[in-house]
């Protein structure tokens, strides 16, 4: 099996692990990023990260943490397949000699050009994601229309295509590659980093699970604590109304943001964020580098 198949097995394996571990977390935080500020004098509608779990496990069961799963689960193959074999190509290019290993200014560089590459597959799909996840919010807005509200992922691309046309599937893609190309860039850095250091060297094939759980977990950090401003102008882009947008474009959106609820408002979901992102990325990596060991 060539190095380009066992990169799109092993990615499409690392996929599905951070899906699954993940998914729970990444509703709660564009349930909060989306929701709108409020009147004044009135709450918000989630106090928090516990109080937003608490409201859609009432209001439509365990499995309203997993809304909008078809979406990414449909294309997380091809994501992640695309994410590790660009990843790989961009190994290839950069090595001074066959199976030399990277440094990790190197692996920012692959880092970087694998995110630019996937950016224009996640795009449509966090669309579709977030505005299924944020259901609860533009349901309000829906009923108050009488508009109906998509039902999945496919009524999703329908309804936004009709609206906007195939190019509204790709609302949001600049802010989509602002955090996508650094996020990348950092994440594949960190997580050489962490595994050079921990093995004195750059040869780590000799780390265990443990070190590849503890590399993913802070390179998935890492890429968080960098990029979520960026992510929460991408969410509140890609569910605003197609025919009636609130937000000309990102800039528009990063200051209409600030204006309404400070520098704490691109931080909104940070908590559930971070959570996520520790297990989530141990789990694509170690995922990822058991199965690529597995097949050679």
């Amino acid at each position: 099996m060539g190095d380009i198949a066992k990169d799109l097995t092993a990615g499409t394996v690392g996929g599905i692990a951070n899906l699954v571990v993940g998914h729970p977390f990444d509703t709660i935080k564009v349930k909060l990023q989306s929701q709108p500020s409020p009147a004044p004098g009135q709450l918000p509608k989630y106090a928090g990260a516990f109080d937003a779990v608490k409201q859609t496990v009432a209001a439509e069961g365990p499995r309203g943490l997993y809304k909008g799963m078809g979406a990414p689960l449909a294309t997380v193959a091809a994501f992640n397949a695309l994410l590790f074999t660009v990843r790989g190509q961009m190994e290839t290019l950069l090595r001074s000699e066959p199976g030399a290993p990277l440094t990790v200014k190197q692996q920012v560089v692959a880092g970087a050009g694998a995110g630019l590459a996937v950016s224009f597959l996640a795009c449509p799909t966090e669309l579709i994601k977030c505005r299924l996840q944020a259901q609860s919010s533009l349901a309000e807005a829906g009923a108050v229309s009488g508009v109906a509200l998509p039902k999945g992922p496919m009524d999703v691309a329908r309804h936004v295509m009709r609206d906007a046309g195939v190019k509204g599937l790709f609302k949001g893609i600049v802010p989509t590659m602002g955090r996508e190309i650094p996020g990348n860039a950092i994440m594949f850095g960190v997580y050489e980093a962490v595994k050079q250091y921990m093995a004195g060297g750059r040869d780590t094939s000799g780390l265990g699970q443990g070190s590849l759980i503890l590399a993913g977990g802070l390179a998935g950090g890492a890429l968080w604590l960098t990029v979520y401003p960026t992510d929460v102008v991408k969410s509140v882009i890609q569910v605003d109304d197609c025919k009636k947008p609130r937000y000309s474009g990102s800039i528009d959106a990063l200051k209409k943001i600030v204006a309404a609820d400070g520098v704490k408002g691109l931080y909104k979901g940070f908590g559930p964020a971070m959570a996520r992102s520790v297990p989530a990325n141990a789990a694509t990596f170690v995922a990822y580098e058991i199965t690529r060991s597995a097949m050679g």
